[in-house]
């Protein structure tokens, strides 16, 4: 599915810019699809994953561990699509930052292997997609999609405005909250909301340590962050997030009356953010990324208490 719609994609924008059809050698299929996946970033699955974590706690909370097969597949690879497109139209949004910034200066755009209007296409083809599977969903979910669209458009662009875009990028990461209730219940309790403030702390905690590793280049740039914002109270600031995360998924517990398997999990969470601490506490650039990359079990440790605790009701 991912590989056929950047294949049509490059094949009609041949026909639209020579208006006449040309053609394309194998190998440079290939090679276009390649740089079209690595736009997308499937080949770095940890963003899947840190974005798949609070629409699966969602649905199991808004289900009580029991998801509509169809809502969970929909919001799935929803989820999929919209992570891709979020980070084409990111490196679009950073295409005259990111060639002066280590860490994305051979992103396809920056090193010219992909043009702007490439990519533009591309982030058009991936929403249609995710667009056509919401609407298999309720009323109420096609509707809270043009927001989450709206989000996932804008967000890159945050960066040049406000100091806290990871606090933006919380909001439209964490909205697949809202979405997946919705889905599942055509209704978004207080839990919900709840639930959602916690995603949105925790992305904006885990995208600052993010940042921290881009912050000297950041700051060369003009490029805005909260690795910047917090100075040199960011391990702080960070910490007691941290604390607010965790008493906001104890706060859901308690609202769902969930049971230790649960709190067990929430455990779990917390011995890894101290973990995380532990890792930025020197602010060293790869031990940052690698404070970054350890929330995948922060997001996994929440969920297999939740699924426990409902699958040993």
């Amino acid at each position: 599915m991912f590989s056929l719609c950047p294949s049509r994609f490059y094949a009609i924008q041949l026909i639209s810019l020579k208006g006449n059809v040309v053609k394309i050698t194998k190998e440079q299929m290939i090679d276009r699809i390649k740089q079209y996946w690595l736009l997308a970033r499937f080949n770095r699955p940890i963003g899947i994953f840190i974005l798949l974590w609070p629409a699966l706690w969602a649905l199991w909370v808004a289900s009580d561990g029991h998801p509509d097969r169809h809502v969970l597949t929909v919001i799935c690879l929803g989820v999929i699509l919209m992570r891709a497109a979020g980070c084409v139209i990111n490196d679009y949004a950073d295409r005259d930052f990111d060639p002066h910034v280590a860490r994305t200066k051979l992103r396809p755009i920056a090193a010219g292997k992909v043009s702007p209007k490439e990519a533009l296409l591309l982030f058009v083809v991936l929403c249609l997609c995710a667009f056509a599977l919401v609407l298999t969903l309720n009323v109420f979910t096609i509707l809270l999609s043009f927001i989450a669209a709206f989000l996932a458009a804008s967000y890159p662009f945050m960066k040049r405005y406000t100091q806290l875009p990871q606090a933006y990028l919380g909001i439209a990461f964490g909205w697949a909250v809202p979405m997946s209730f919705s889905a599942q219940t055509n209704s978004i309790p207080v839990v919900a909301w709840v639930l959602f403030l916690a995603v949105v702390l925790w992305a904006l905690v885990y995208d600052t340590m993010y940042a921290m590793v881009d912050k000297e280049d950041d700051l060369k740039i003009g490029v805005k962050s909260t690795a910047i914002l917090f100075g040199a109270y960011d391990r702080l600031i960070m910490a007691l997030l941290q604390l607010i995360i965790l008493g906001l998924l104890v706060a859901v517990g308690e609202i769902k009356q969930l049971g230790w398997f649960y709190y067990s999990g929430v455990i779990v969470a917390g011995g890894l953010s101290i973990y995380q601490q532990k890792l930025i506490f020197h602010r060293d650039k790869s031990l940052c990324f690698k404070a970054f990359l350890n929330n995948n079990w922060f997001g996994l440790a929440i969920f297999l208490g939740l699924l426990m605790d409902f699958l040993f009701r």
